[in-house]
């Protein structure tokens, strides 16, 4: 029997995902503005909450100009927070009888709130474009039900209830406490690989800790070795001993890359977290940052072998791996990979 596959789509491909950010939008609106406007101020701020991420509908060119310049001038709080006050000053006009200031205050939490939690993902965002390059906490996945449930869960009852207000400050509140929890998991989780880590003199390596898909309880560490890299997994659920698996590097396929002016915008954008590799005569560099080993959704094919050197192409983006699920599931939950 074929076994089940899918295509990671929504593993690891970026944003947090449009439901929590319209969910995170709403509530906002609810609290700031449920009073006046009712309904609306939910609706209003679930549609507001989404608006960055409309930069997706850009073509900057080449695969790799659109993966590093997505959440870059559209979560800029130097352009965010700007645009805000106009907004506010506009709704104004609208509706006079809600104060400027009001007006002023929905519009900038929704707004700002946006890129402040895509930061805590791994994907990075570029908070100060175009002073500074992506900021990444690595703290909560994209898809995280037990951070989006609360909200969605108070924008509901607000949305049926008169007196909404107080569900959706304890929705704001929980999913708040939940975003806070991550960043201390994380802390624990790196304490509890640092023996490991001790052991192979890697313990002042560059290193990525981050939850697996879907939750806080399982996470996954990558630790980039001079010559070959460590993908552990662990997990609070779980008192073996964490799951080890070591994968060669290439730094002579490294050095190809940085000559490429994109390769050289793969290893800004991603800090250095990339694996290479020759498919079919093209050279191509993948974010090991995003998906799981295996099954990473970003490869981009960067440059051709023609008279005996690597000549550049127009970036594209391969295809995206399929996986088993089941080999998905036992990664989650850190299963060793010979039992898997």
């Amino acid at each position: 029997m074929r076994s089940l596959s899918i295509r990671p789509l929504s593993i690891g491909t970026g944003s947090i995902d449009s439901i929590t950010q319209a969910a995170l939008g709403g509530a906002l609106g609810g609290v700031v503005l449920g009073k006046q406007l009712g309904r609306a101020a939910l609706v209003g701020g679930a549609l507001l909450g989404t608006v960055p991420d409309l930069d997706v509908l850009i073509d900057y060119g080449s695969a790799v100009a659109n993966f590093t310049q997505h959440r870059g001038f559209s979560h800029s709080l130097l352009v965010l927070v700007p645009l805000a006050l106009v907004l506010g000053a506009v709704l104004h006009r609208w509706r006079p009888y809600i104060s400027l200031a009001r007006w002023c205050m929905f519009t900038s939490l929704v707004l700002v709130t946006h890129p402040l939690l895509d930061a805590f993902t791994t994907y990075g965002t570029q908070l100060l474009w175009p002073l500074a390059g992506p900021a990444a906490l690595h703290s909560i996945f994209i898809i995280d039900p037990f951070y989006t449930l609360p909200l969605l869960i108070a924008c509901a009852i607000a949305a049926f209830r008169p007196k909404g207000q107080r569900a959706l400050a304890v929705g704001l509140a929980l999913s708040s406490v939940y975003l806070g929890w991550s960043f201390v998991g994380q802390q624990l989780i790196t304490q509890r690989v640092m023996p490991i880590l001790v052991n192979e003199g890697l313990e002042h390596a560059p290193r990525l800790v981050q939850p697996m898909p879907f939750s806080t309880l399982f996470w996954r560490i990558t630790v980039m070795g001079q010559h070959e890299r460590l993908e552990i997994t662990t997990g609070f659920l779980s008192n073996e001993s964490p799951a080890v698996e070591r994968y060669a590097r290439k730094p002579e396929l490294a050095l190809e890359v940085g000559q490429l002016q994109e390769g050289q915008r793969l290893v800004w954008f991603t800090r250095g977290f990339l694996e290479f590799d020759v498919r079919e005569g093209v050279l191509t560099a993948t974010d090991i940052r995003l998906g799981l080993p295996g099954a990473h959704p970003f490869t981009f094919g960067l440059a051709e072998r023609t008279a005996g050197r690597w000549a550049p192409l127009p970036s594209y983006q391969l295809p995206r791996p399929e996986f088993d699920v089941a080999a998905l599931a036992n990664r989650i939950v850190g299963l060793p990979p010979e039992d898997r």
